[in-house]
């Protein structure tokens, strides 16, 4: 596997190509969904150096489907996957294991019982329980629907929040120790301007 050359390639791709009104998914959500998928696997105790790189590289395209379709992404980056990938000598096997992490991260997330695909679900909403910046992504993502003809008044914004983050749960251990006491603060605040 030359990973190095997989994640230069897409990241490379995201910049050239990714739509401006993609606000949320944007190349900084994928490289903060990197970057917290590497903490949680730390936190769970992955140390296999073949599974944290499949894990890097999922993370990498789990959202690369955005250059060419808004819905029904997910498949998307596994065609991207499935097209790149076996040039940087990544095996059939390998690639479909990514192709799983990326499906896993579709809504509702069905992450099964591979703890690399809760992994990357809960690397993928890891904002949700995030007091810092929570706020500021829940509106970039908000933007970003209304320029893809989504748009709605704050009241029933404000509903969606609550019912996605009511539904929502951590898959792993280390997720639910970082993060859900704050996801349930954040989620009575948005009650709270409900009231």
């Amino acid at each position: 596997m030359d990973c190095h050359r997989a994640e230069t390639y897409v990241l490379r791709e995201l910049r050239a190509h990714l739509s401006p009104t993609l606000y949320y998914h944007g190349l900084h959500h994928t490289l903060d969904v990197v970057q917290q998928a590497q903490a949680l696997a730390a936190g769970e105790g992955i140390t296999d150096p073949t599974m944290l790189a499949l894990l890097r590289t999922a993370a990498h395209y789990h959202d690369s489907g955005f250059m060419t379709t808004y819905q029904g992404h997910e498949a998307a980056g596994c065609k991207l996957a499935r097209q790149v990938l076996p040039d940087m000598d990544y095996s059939p096997d390998q690639i479909e294991l990514i192709c799983s992490l990326i499906m896993a991260t579709r809504l509702p997330q069905c992450p099964g019982d591979s703890l690399l695909a809760k992994i990357l679900c809960d690397a993928d909403l890891d904002y949700l329980g995030r007091p810092a910046d929570f706020w500021p992504v829940s509106q970039t993502l908000r933007k970003e629907l209304e320029a893809h003809g989504s748009a709605v008044d704050d009241h029933t914004w404000n509903q969606g929040q609550v019912k996605f983050l009511s539904a929502h749960h951590y898959w792993t251990v280390t997720a639910n120790v970082r993060r859900e006491s704050a996801k349930q603060a954040r989620l009575a605040e948005v009650r709270a301007l409900l009231a």
